[in-house]
């Protein structure tokens, strides 16, 4: 048995097992989800717009799913990965970058900021697909954590190859990117 004494170190051996929530499951699909209240980030002809999009669209390139806060400390989180991306070149017909951006889960007041940011970001990759969830529809459905950023490979068939709800270590951002690699080349 345990004495009460006990209770803080037996907490504090659990916690690692809870402090990946995230219920993506690896050879499956992403749960599906539907984002409405804003969406797919457009940018043309100098205007944006917003489109609905939902998971089904994932599936025909080998992605990452970047899911983050709305806030800057959560974008820090990762940013390793997204830079080795971009170092990367990956054949943008066959790979895609797809961020989602839980605007819900924001400092309060900084919305104009944050959304500003994501503009910013479209303009610079066109390229990248940028989703903003007002309401935090994905987070609820994929079971992220709060005020986090998580990260989804994905094969071309919309397969999880790979996620992990929290920062990457840099062993890890590299394991990414060979897998993007070699996801790339198979047929």
């Amino acid at each position: 048995m345990f004495t009460f004494r006990q209770l803080p170190l037996i907490f504090t051996l659990l916690l690692p097992l809870t402090a990946s929530a995230h219920n993506f499951t690896t050879g499956q699909r992403v749960t599906p989800v539907g984002i409405v209240d804003k969406g797919e980030l457009l940018y043309q002809h100098d205007e944006f717009s917003y489109k609905n999009w939902n998971s089904a669209q994932l599936p025909g390139k080998v992605r990452v799913i970047q899911h983050i806060a709305g806030r800057s400390s959560s974008k820090v989180m990762n940013a390793a990965l997204i830079e080795a991306i971009k170092a990367a070149h990956l054949p943008r017909e066959r790979y895609q970058t797809t961020t989602v951006v839980n605007t819900d889960d924001a400092i309060p007041g900084t919305g104009m900021f944050v959304r500003s940011s994501i503009e910013n970001n479209k303009k610079q990759f066109p390229w990248s697909q940028f989703i903003v969830d007002d309401n935090g529809a994905a987070k609820k459905a994929w079971g992220l954590e709060d005020g986090g950023s998580a990260i989804a490979v994905l094969d071309a068939s919309g397969n999880v190859r790979f996620a992990k709800d929290g920062a990457l270590t840099q062993e890890e951002v590299k394991q990414v990117v060979a897998l993007v690699r070699q996801l790339l080349k198979a047929p």
